[in-house]
């Protein structure tokens, strides 16, 4: 269906009209010579030749000038009605980036990966396997932002999770600010399909709000909350230079708080998970897949498709015809008196 953004812009259609006859009649710059007998000396042909250029001259200006007008109204193409998905979750990502994150102890592939590393391969693939739930993604470190709001376009929230870096968001953690703003979001969305899952590797230890404060006011709103620890339990480090004299085994997930992480998912309704390895965190988000969807309110959009260039590049092609019909008889009387 066409349809214009600003009709009322033809209502300047007239416009050319009016001024013809409204504008007073310029004043003459130069003396004329009057010749009595010009008409008896004319010849008829030319005169009547010379009447149709100028005709022919007025439909083209008047054809710019609706052009121009045409283009500037805005006409577009919407097209038909097209169904967004009706079921799914309105699902928000919590993914920790803090320093801790950087800690190289995954193993993908036969190399040794950091976390964040490993969240980024895992949790791609979960959300382009989302295809009826609305994502969104929050990034959290010493404070928490919202990466991309709740949307059907998992291609964009995909990249804004492939390019988030370690530490952008600060070194410390804050989980109840992360919780807090996610619940935010998600209050507003209708009850039954509101879901967090929360990933991170260590406790607390940033942020306003206290996560237990924050779950409760998740749960309060109706949010269900999936925790997830990341993090090895072994990890051997080495030695002085770099060799194995004196290297040891060490747990580079003391600082994991899982107790408070249990507390958060089981208040809310949700589950606790804990991935000690890629294949681990890969098979937790199997197992989120398997979350029922909700009916939720249809939505429909109209793709709609811009076409002033059209109306506009009539303008521009009009006009070069009319340039070249003003020049091309004046470069043909020229050249006969050239030559003579």
């Amino acid at each position: 269906m066409l349809s214009f953004d600003w009709p009322w812009l033809f209502a300047l259609l007239p416009l050319p009209l009016l001024a013809y006859y409204l504008l007073p009649t310029a004043p003459e710059q130069q003396a004329a010579l009057r010749v009595p007998f010009f008409s008896e000396c004319s010849d008829d042909v030319s005169q009547h030749i010379s009447t149709h250029k100028r005709r022919g001259k007025l439909l083209v200006l008047s054809l710019i000038w609706a052009s121009l007008v045409t283009s500037v109204a805005n006409p577009s193409w919407i097209g038909d009605p097209v169904q967004m998905p009706t079921s799914g979750r309105d699902l928000l990502l919590a993914v920790d980036i803090s320093g801790s994150m950087e800690t190289p102890d995954m193993n993908w592939q036969g190399e040794a990966v950091d976390r964040l590393t490993t969240v980024k391969l895992v949790v791609g693939d979960f959300v382009k396997r989302r295809e009826s739930d609305r994502l969104g993604l929050v990034l959290f470190g010493t404070n928490a932002y919202l990466q991309a709001p709740l949307t059907f376009d998992r291609t964009t929230v995909n990249r804004l999770l492939q390019e988030a870096q370690l530490g952008f968001a600060g070194e410390k953690t804050a989980i109840g600010d992360a919780i807090g703003l996610a619940t935010k979001r998600l209050r507003q969305r209708p009850e039954g399909s509101r879901v967090l899952i929360l990933l991170t590797d260590g406790a607390n230890t940033a942020g306003k709000v206290a996560p237990l404060k924050a779950a409760q006011l998740a749960t309060q709103s109706g949010i269900k909350i999936y925790t997830i620890g990341i993090g090895a339990d072994q990890m051997s480090k080495a030695g002085l230079f770099g060799t194995n004299f004196g290297a040891r085994t060490i747990n580079p997930s003391r600082d994991l708080d899982e107790t408070t992480l249990k507390t958060i998912a089981n208040e809310s309704g949700g589950q606790y998970f804990r991935a000690r390895s890629p294949e681990d965190l890969d098979q937790i988000y199997l197992q989120l897949d398997t979350l029922e969807p909700i009916e939720q309110e249809a939505e429909t959009f109209r793709p709609t498709k811009s076409l002033f260039y059209w109306p506009l590049g009539a303008a521009l092609t009009l006009s070069m015809m009319l340039l070249l019909m003003t020049l091309l008889p004046s470069q043909l009387r020229a050249a006969p008196s050239a030559q003579t």
